[in-house]
């Protein structure tokens, strides 16, 4: 008896221990998906609304690939912006395709934020993130893609946007 009860003192001990050094918790890790290279025409205004400018960017194709899938951008997507010029801030949702290179046609929702400007420290600043949401077959082998939350990194390539996108884990 008296040593169970050492033995649980001690990893209370220890347990008490691990909290105090560590009260951060760890963020959550993620997974590599993929690339996309996604081609555009150029933007087009619809002018000043309630909420901002709405601009228009078509998507016109391109290609992706990771580890697990390949394929291409389908062409009739766009991405919808509302700019606020005042704050220096884009909300963007793109609305897009993409398709398999064995056929499966996967549907995206990728909403997003750019800031440009300044910094607190006067430094200049360049905010581009989005989080895409995936619609895949449910009964296919993309149907991974419908359950989990991802996040994007966005470059620009010659004559493409770059989106990496990862897996929240």
């Amino acid at each position: 008896m008296k040593s169970l009860f050492l033995s649980l003192a001690l990893l209370v001990m220890i347990a008490f221990n691990a909290l105090a050094q560590d009260n951060v918790p760890k963020p959550p890790e993620l997974e590599y998906v993929m690339e996309l290279k996604v081609t555009c025409d150029p933007a087009f205004s619809c002018g000043q609304t309630s909420r901002g400018e709405r601009v228009v960017i078509p998507i016109t194709g391109g290609t992706f690939e990771g580890p697990r899938l390949k394929g291409t951008i389908l062409s009739g997507g766009a991405d919808y912006q509302y700019v606020d010029h005042q704050n220096a801030r884009n909300e963007l949702e793109a609305i897009y395709c993409i398709r398999t290179d064995d056929g499966v046609n996967i549907h995206i929702r990728n909403a997003g934020l750019i800031v440009t400007g300044n910094d607190e420290n006067g430094n200049p600043r360049f905010y581009f993130r989005t989080s895409p949401k995936f619609e895949a077959p449910n009964n296919g082998k993309y149907a991974w893609l419908n359950n989990a939350i991802f996040v994007c990194t966005v470059g620009f390539g010659q004559g493409y946007i770059s989106l990496n996108v990862w897996m929240v884990k």
